[in-house]
């Protein structure tokens, strides 16, 4: 397969697909004597893996190390646990921040509704 149809299958962009292999998501392809790089199909079901897994939360670094704990055969659901369990943890600490920010915007529309508004004490431009 060449680089268009890999994108195409994946769901991704020819840029995108250059990226992961800068990155160390995808091995360096074969090349045609033209320079044409050539891929197989499993390059489109490892794109897939990885945005999956970066949908999931995990860092494009965690992606990576986790692909290539897989291509060692080490990875098992049991032993790659604990990345999903990091993430929860990023989910956690980033609902607990917007639930702050939540609270404070609660009682600055509170102190609006009683008329000090903030708007309005705001110098602009400062």
């Amino acid at each position: 397969m060449k680089i268009g149809q890999v994108a195409a299958s994946a769901g991704v962009s020819v840029d995108t697909v250059r990226f992961y292999e800068r990155r160390g998501v995808l091995p360096a392809p074969e090349r045609l004597p033209s320079g044409y790089r050539t891929y197989t199909p499993a390059t489109v079901e490892r794109i897939r893996l990885a945005r999956r897994l970066q949908a999931l939360g995990l860092t494009l670094d965690e992606v990576v190390d986790a692909l290539h704990a897989t291509d060692q055969g080490d990875a098992t659901c049991a032993s790659e646990r604990w990345r999903l369990e990091a993430v929860l943890e990023r989910i956690d600490a980033k609902i607990a921040e917007l639930r702050a920010v939540r609270r404070e915007v609660t009682k600055v529309m509170g102190a609006c509704d009683r008329g000090a508004c903030v708007f309005a004490d705001a110098e602009i431009g400062a």
